[in-house]
């Protein structure tokens, strides 16, 4: 894919507003793409362009590289989560280095993505260790988005939509590392990604304590 800019062009006499693409010589209008109109001062942009995107791999036989060794690489799974949880903290199993060129080692601090079955739930890591091929990776977040946005915007059935259109299969679901790069985005000013965290944060503590007073 080549290098392009996303911008909006507002039609004078008609109200709706126009999104196009450039890709090297080519200009395409992708409102089709577009979950939502954006406000003022916010952005667009395919997410491969501005986060790295990778997918996890996995030592066969896995079992032949699991290890009690304390000097092992945390070996990170789907059971390491918990239901309607944000973070992994930590992990049941260990591989052994000589596994590592074998997988993908991922920080604390990047962003998981399932991949396949219940595809499309992010989880922020809280530790480091390396992925099997049911995850993909998202990272260098930093620069442009708020940690705590973008799991929410992640998780919003806006993006789950677009991700389950660009999911491949037609029995069981999978998220390539590509089709998520093609993902488009909003991107709000930082100090507003803050603000719409923190205002989500605040309903989600209220919808908690409705849902625990009617229990």
């Amino acid at each position: 894919m080549g290098s392009f800019s996303l911008k909006y062009f507002f039609e004078i006499q008609v109200p709706i507003i126009f999104y196009y693409e450039k890709i090297e010589s080519v200009i395409r209008c992708i409102n089709s793409e577009i979950p939502f109109k954006i406000p003022d001062g916010w952005a667009y942009e395919r997410l491969g362009n501005i986060c790295s995107v990778a997918r996890g791999g996995s030592p066969r036989p896995i079992e032949n590289y699991l290890t009690d060794d304390e000097n092992g690489l945390n070996w990170i799974k789907i059971g390491d989560t918990e239901q309607g949880g944000k973070y992994i903290f930590s992990t049941k199993e260990k591989i052994r280095p000589d596994g590592l060129n074998k997988t993908r080692y991922v920080h604390c601090g990047d962003f998981l993505l399932t991949n396949s079955m219940s595809f499309g739930r992010p989880y922020i890591l809280k530790t480091d260790g390396c992925i099997h091929d049911g995850w993909l990776v998202i990272g260098d977040v930093e620069t442009v988005f708020n940690q705590d946005f973008l799991y929410y915007m992640l998780s919003s059935s806006a993006m789950y939509n677009a991700l389950s259109i660009l999911a491949a299969g037609s029995t069981v679901k999978n998220l390539k590392s590509d089709s998520v790069k093609s993902l488009i985005v909003p991107i709000p000013p930082l100090e507003e990604q803050k603000a719409i965290a923190t205002q989500v944060e605040t309903l989600l503590a209220i919808i908690a304590q409705v849902e625990k007073s009617l229990s």
